[in-house]
């Protein structure tokens, strides 16, 4: 086939797949996932069962596809913070707020939330401890922050703090809430409080 029609057919079955995610997803987060069909999917997304079948074989493959397409996302996001140029803490405290707001406040029926302990999340995980003790290498070796302990307890002390935002309710001060735990954990690691 001419490489064009290759790229053409890609195209649409990148855009049929992101369809049924995004139905089913908002279809999640308005009914609750025990309320979702394969049926209701299809007809939301305006194909039929047997083409929603060839991409997926239930409601929870349409889910964790939805989950990873988000993390990669939040992980794409977390990784430019990371990149910017500026002091190593400011780029840190940066960095957990980011990660921070990306992981806190899920609604109930948010199908993100039902899958934060999926297996396909190992590897987020990894890469979300990476970045941040990327960023605290730094820190430490300018000086910044303390450095008597290993550098991936710091991360991980840092990853794990930013998880109490998680029981933050999805309301204006929630901004301010996640400041207050990303000061809190710069204080914990010896850096100096920063705005």
């Amino acid at each position: 086939m001419p490489k064009l029609w290759n790229q053409t057919i890609e195209e649409h079955r990148r855009a049929v797949h992101d369809a049924i995610v995004d139905t089913a997803a908002a279809l999640v987060a308005e009914h609750g996932p025990a309320r979702v069909t394969m049926s209701r999917i299809a007809q939301e997304t305006g194909i039929g069962r047997a083409t929603l079948y060839k991409y997926f074989p239930d409601v929870d493959a349409i889910l964790v596809a939805w989950h990873e397409r988000q993390v990669a996302e939040h992980l794409r996001q977390l990784a430019g913070v990371a990149d910017r140029p500026g002091d190593p803490v400011g780029r840190l405290a940066a960095v957990l707020r980011t990660y921070a707001a990306a992981s806190t406040g899920h609604p109930a029926h948010d199908p993100g939330a039902a899958l934060h302990r999926g297996e396909h999340l190992a590897h987020a995980r990894r890469r979300v401890l990476d970045v941040v003790a990327a960023a605290v290498t730094d820190a430490v070796t300018a000086g910044l922050v303390r450095d008597d302990v290993p550098v991936d307890e710091l991360a991980a002390f840092c990853v794990n703090a930013m998880a109490a935002g998680n029981d933050l309710p999805p309301t204006a001060d929630r901004v301010e809430a996640i400041d207050r735990l990303v000061t809190v954990t710069m204080t914990g690691i010896g850096a100096a409080p920063c705005a």
